[in-house]
This record gives structure tokens, C-alpha cells and sequence, in this order.
């Protein structure tokens, strides 16, 4: 019984009753001036071929028949203007079925108007329309509520049959999929990349601040204390405008944001090593500047990572770092000393992000143990990256 009554309980039972009398009132009018049945139907045909049509019905679909999915990209009703004439006579099927739903509605109206006669057959009045012929008896009140029983059958099932048929003639099409799925596709690979970047860069500004602290602690020495409270208020702001700059993403999607950082500003990483007590021999051989900035951009976070993942599990060693541009590729290569979980291959999110960067990019990254260090290489194409820019460009950055 429940299970029963809830629909009847539900406003979008009543929403799509509504929708299902938009299109009476126009016919009412025409039935007014000719008792041709068969011309609203013949005059949907023209309308339907109009493009925009499909957009004002989908609107008008979402809006009663589908709330509850109202401005999602993957809403089950499309909501945009005929691409194709098959869509267009889609649109005019979708009319034609909408005419007949609302002729059996107007029919059904005549079932609240059999209860009202009943009433006034059992006051003594004859009862007309559908109770026409009934013997004026008070007993006739008990008849009453009987017609409202298939109207609201009829008000549930309604309402259902043009959802059904609106989702199928007015459902989006084999390329609005694939253009929402592309959509949401982007959206999770930006979500996925916001989160590596601030893994990266606050795992990077506090791993700095407590090499830099601790190293403060034991060095017992003033002056050295000065440069690492320096290099910590220096990193934390430097992750902080990160952090601002990924919120503001989150806040404002679309919104242009704040540059990147590329590798032409490699130098504040390494001094920022440096500071830490890292000993870094860097070495650029190349015009950073062909380096496309998508590249560039991810070229960044892979060597932050890396030294950050150097000073968490060396500590303040020696560092080497190489990068060159040479035959179409960015070289990036990343050695240190064997120390502790360092010459772990393969360890922690920090190595897998890395990875997943630069095959994003169509590159390769390897992580390995070789003549007692620890190195990251990572190698990638200058072109063939026409998708990932799109993706970034997309994104608003």
C-alpha cells in the first residue's frame, strides 16, 4: 500500500501532470474554431522541424518532467537545438506523442467531473456527463470517489509515459555523450592532477622545513638558524600561493588563474635544496625556452618532487641534477647517494605521480639503483602534445 500511495505524495507527480497540459491549451484553442482532431497533429510536423524546438521542449522536459537532473551534464534530457535531421524528427515524433498524452488528459478530466455529478445525484439533481443515466438516490455519494481512483492512476502513469518518451526522443545524442563524457573526463584528470601538485608542493615546503629545523636544532649556531628560518618562511609562502592558487581553481572553474611555475624558475627549487644543506650540482644544456609550457609546467613538479623525495629520505646530500633539451625531448635526470628508504624503487605516491606525469605527456620516467645512487630520469617529447595543451587551455590555466 505504500509502495502504492508514495507516488502520490511525490511533487513530480503534480509536474509533469502540469506538463502534461501545456500542449491542451493549445489544442482547446484550435478545438474552438474547427472540430478537425487531426490538424495539431499535422501542424507539430513544421514545428518539430524547427531546431530550436528541441531546445525549448528539452528545457520544458527537464524543468517538470526531470528536476531532479536539471542543469547536469549527463541529465538523461538534452537541453540544446537540433544538429541533425534526424534529431528534428525526433522532435516531431516528441510532439506528436506529447498531443496524444494530453488528449487522454483532457479526457481525464471529465473523471473529477463524474465525482461533482455524484454528489449533486445524491442532493436529488440528475447527474449528467459521465454519471448520466444514474437515479437521483443519496447512496450516490458513496459513488463519489470512485472516478478520482483512475485519475490518479492515470496522473502517475501519465507522467511516467512522457518521461519515458522524452528520455528516449529527446535524449541526448551518440555526440553529446561522448562530448559530457570527454567533459567529465577532463574534469577528473584536472581534479587528479590539483591534488598531485599540492601533494608535491606542500609534501615539498614541509619536508624543507623539517630538514631545516632539525638541522637548526643541532647546528647550535646563530647565523645558521637565520638562513633556515629564511629558507622555511621562503618555502611555506611559496606553498601557500599554491595552495591559494588551487582553491581559487576550485572556487572559480574556468576562472584564468595564476601562472604555473615552469622550469625557467627551476633555480628557486634548488636554492631552496640548497638552503636545506643539500650540496646541488645543476646542469642545463638546451633553450629551456623550446620547451613547450605544458612541459615545462610538468617538468617543474617532477624535479620538485624529486628533490623533495631526495631531502625526505637522504637528507642534506649531494644532489645531481641534469637538464637538457636535445633532439625533440626534455631530458631530466635526478642522482643522489644511496641513503636509508631512498633506494627503495618504486616507493610512495611522490614516485607514482611522477610517473603518471610524464605519461600524460607521452613520456617515460624510470626510477632506479645504479653505481651507489639513487636516480629519477625522466624523458619527454616536445611535441605530439597537442592534447594535453588542450586539456590545460580547457582547464582555464
Amino acid at each position: 500500500m505504500h509502495r502504492i500511495l508514495t507516488p502520490l505524495t511525490s511533487a513530480v507527480t503534480y509536474s509533469r501532470w502540469l506538463h502534461m497540459f501545456i500542449p491542451a491549451a493549445a489544442a482547446s484553442v484550435w478545438f474552438f474554431i474547427s472540430d478537425a482532431f487531426w490538424a495539431p497533429l499535422l501542424f507539430a510536423v513544421p514545428i518539430g522541424l524547427i531546431p530550436a524546438m528541441r531546445l525549448e521542449e528539452g528545457i520544458q522536459a527537464q524543468l517538470l518532467l526531470t528536476p531532479s537532473e536539471r542543469g547536469r551534464p549527463d541529465a538523461s534530457i538534452a537541453a540544446a537545438s537540433s544538429s541533425s535531421w534526424a534529431e528534428q524528427w525526433r522532435t516531431v515524433l516528441w510532439l506528436e506523442v506529447r498531443l496524444l498524452i494530453s488528449a487522454a488528459a483532457i479526457l481525464a478530466l471529465w473523471l473529477p467531473v463524474a465525482s461533482i455529478e455524484l454528489v449533486l445525484a445524491a442532493a436529488g439533481r440528475p447527474p449528467g456527463g459521465l454519471a448520466e443515466g444514474l437515479d437521483p438516490h443519496w447512496w450516490n455519494v458513496l459513488l463519489a470517489p470512485l472516478p478520482i481512483i483512475p485519475l490518479l492512476v492515470l496522473v502517475v502513469l501519465g507522467g511516467r509515459l512522457s518521461t519515458a518518451a522524452a528520455r528516449w526522443l529527446l535524449g541526448p545524442s551518440p555526440t553529446d555523450r561522448l562530448t559530457v563524457l570527454e567533459g567529465l573526463t577532463e574534469e577528473l584528470l584536472e581534479r587528479n592532477r590539483m591534488a598531485r601538485e599540492l601533494h608535491d608542493s606542500i609534501g615539498h615546503a614541509l619536508t624543507v622545513a623539517v630538514v631545516q629545523a632539525g638541522a637548526a636544532r643541532t647546528a647550535n649556531d646563530p647565523a645558521f638558524t637565520e638562513r633556515a628560518l629564511t629558507a622555511i618562511e621562503e618555502t611555506g609562502r611559496d606553498a601557500l600561493e599554491d595552495l591559494e592558487r588551487v582553491l581559487r581553481v576550485l572556487r572559480e572553474s574556468g576562472t584564468p588563474v595564476s601562472r604555473r611555475p615552469t622550469l625557467a624558475e627551476a633555480e628557486r627549487l634548488l636554492d631552496s635544496a640548497r638552503s636545506s644543506g643539500a650540496k646541488v650540482d645543476a646542469r642545463v644544456s638546451g633553450d629551456l625556452g623550446l620547451v613547450p609550457a605544458p612541459v615545462s609546467r610538468e617538468g617543474y613538479r617532477i624535479l620538485q618532487e624529486s628533490l623533495t623525495n631526495v631531502l625526505r629520505h637522504a637528507g642534506p646530500v649531494s644532489v645531481r641534477v641534469t637538464i637538457t633539451v636535445v633532439g625533440g625531448r626534455l631530458e631530466l635526470e635526478v642522482a643522489n647517494p644511496l641513503s636509508g628508504a631512498a633506494g627503495l624503487p618504486g616507493s610512495g605516491s611522490g614516485l607514482r605521480g611522477i610517473r603518471e606525469r610524464a605519461a600524460l605527456l607521452g613520456g617515460k620516467a624510470r626510477t632506479e639503483s645504479r653505481e651507489d645512487e639513487w636516480r629519477v630520469s625522466v624523458s619527454l617529447p616536445l611535441d605530439g602534445i597537442r592534447w594535453s595543451d588542450a586539456v590545460h587551455r580547457s582547464s582555464g590555466r
